[in-house]
């Protein structure tokens, strides 16, 4: 009797499993309030309200004024990018911000896009929204939703943008030109932050959801990396109807088998499907390790108390920009901490490196923006075990933080249709090889377009 119902519950258990292990489950919508306060009785102004990117004499005065009163410390000797910023390097950073960097003529460069703010959800959303100046008779643009991450924002897309709004000019295919729209996520730039606890990753991807409706579009595709990748795929699992198509070049796998391979994969990897370039990419499993130890201190404090380091970082403008760009130093090659200048100069102009910061600085955003860690990183996450039934794409960079194997990526995305390891590029795709995405981009929506 007893064998039979343990044989029963083992049947049972196995059918249960082959029958729920790929069903589609989808995240519940709901609905939010971030603004002050209670939420009004009337119904929200879903006007869209044409934005401008402006400053003044008063601003910039302050800017140089604490740039005059910064005190550094030395570097040790031969220490290079190995302790953080190295403030030789940053003293060459410092003079060029207050003596060339012309902040008028990057605020004109800003408003080249279209530029817009909307209420949703009780905050003031910011986005940029950029048609195809032209299209053959009879096509229409892709609308696509492209989604930064920290300590990016949406200037990091504005080299890859012509791309794909006007492929022709740039010696592209104009059978696939895009409509692109480039949200600031709440308590980044120019989007209000949220004045309640508790504002993640799945209620930021729904407010990008209802604009995306609010724009009119009913289906979109939708690209991210960083945090804008985890937004992305909350999109898809929100709304799968609604996402035609997802691009990623960043994927937060987290509850899979395929993980925990990873200590043996490196001697058995042929064994776990992973292929030559995924060992290059995952091995010495030693040095990845520490690398990772040694990227990852900021989000230790950024996920428990955002609001005490962020008190010092929107006092200091070359604080702000000694802890920002440091990221794009490492994050971009984790060999350029063996450089003086920590590599920063060869795949990015100090103009773009300084507007981005600028961005963090005009707006006073960074302690909002740091908080986003610890609204995220929590261990009630249910997002984390639902699989994304959207058709995916995927670019793997090679000097991404981590190695993301086609085999970890169709574990959570089923539906991977594009597998790309990318030649060159870290972490700020967009930003760093706007040609690179771009086409794998196109590749991925030319797939799915010919189904």
């Amino acid at each position: 009797m007893w064998l039979e119902i343990l044989l029963a519950s083992v049947l049972g258990f196995v059918i249960y499993w082959f029958v729920s292990k790929d069903k589609e489950e989808t995240l519940p919508l709901e609905d939010g309030w971030w603004g002050p306060g209670v939420r009004p009785t009337a119904g929200e102004d879903e006007s869209i309200r044409p934005f401008k990117v402006e400053t003044s004499d008063e601003e910039i005065n302050d800017l140089h004024q604490r740039i005059d009163k910064v005190r550094l410390t030395p570097p040790l000797e031969d220490s290079r990018f190995h302790y953080g910023f190295n403030s030789n390097y940053l003293k060459k950073i410092i003079s060029y911000w207050r003596n060339e960097f012309d902040w008028r003529k990057q605020v004109e460069i800003l408003n080249r896009y279209p530029h817009f703010k909307t209420k949703i959800e009780g905050l003031d959303i910011h986005f940029i929204h950029v048609k195809p100046p032209q299209l053959p008779s009879g096509q229409t643009p892709k609308p696509l939703l492209m989604v930064h991450g920290w300590p990016g924002s949406f200037y990091e897309f504005y080299k890859i943008i012509p791309l794909l709004t006007d492929p022709e000019k740039h010696g592209l295919s104009s059978e696939l030109a895009f409509e692109v729209v480039c949200p600031s996520i709440p308590g980044y730039g120019f989007s209000e932050a949220s004045s309640k606890k508790g504002f993640n990753s799945v209620a930021t991807a729904r407010i990008f959801y209802k604009l995306m409706l609010r724009l009119g579009f009913q289906q979109f595709y939708v690209q991210g990396g960083d945090w804008g990748a985890l937004i992305c795929t909350n999109m898809a699992q929100l709304v799968p109807s609604h996402v035609k198509g997802l691009h990623l070049n960043m994927a937060f796998i987290l509850r899979n088998f395929y993980t925990l391979t990873l200590l043996l994969g490196w001697r058995f990897g042929r064994l776990f499907g992973y292929t030559k370039r995924d060992m290059e990419l995952m091995s010495p499993l030693k040095k990845i390790f520490f690398n990772l130890v040694r990227e990852t201190g900021y989000m230790h404090i950024q996920s428990t108390k955002p609001d005490t380091v962020g008190c010092a970082l929107n006092d200091s403008p070359v604080g702000l920009a000694a802890y920002i760009l440091e990221k794009f130093s490492t994050w971009t090659n984790p060999e350029f901490r063996d450089l003086e200048d920590g590599g920063l100069e060869r795949k990015f102009s100090l103009d773009d490196l300084l507007t981005g910061t600028m961005l963090y600085w005009t707006t006073g955003t960074i302690t909002s923006s740091q908080r986003f860690y610890k609204e995220n990183l929590r261990l009630d996450n249910t997002h984390e075990g639902v699989k994304v039934h959207v058709p995916t794409g995927f670019a793997a960079f090679p000097c991404e933080l981590v190695h993301v194997p086609e085999k970890w990526v169709k574990s959570k995305y089923p539906k991977l249709i594009s597998y790309s390891y990318m030649p060159r590029g870290g972490h700020f795709a967009a930003f760093e090889e706007p040609e690179l995405l771009a086409q794998d981009i196109r590749k991925f929506v030319g797939l799915l377009e010919r189904q």
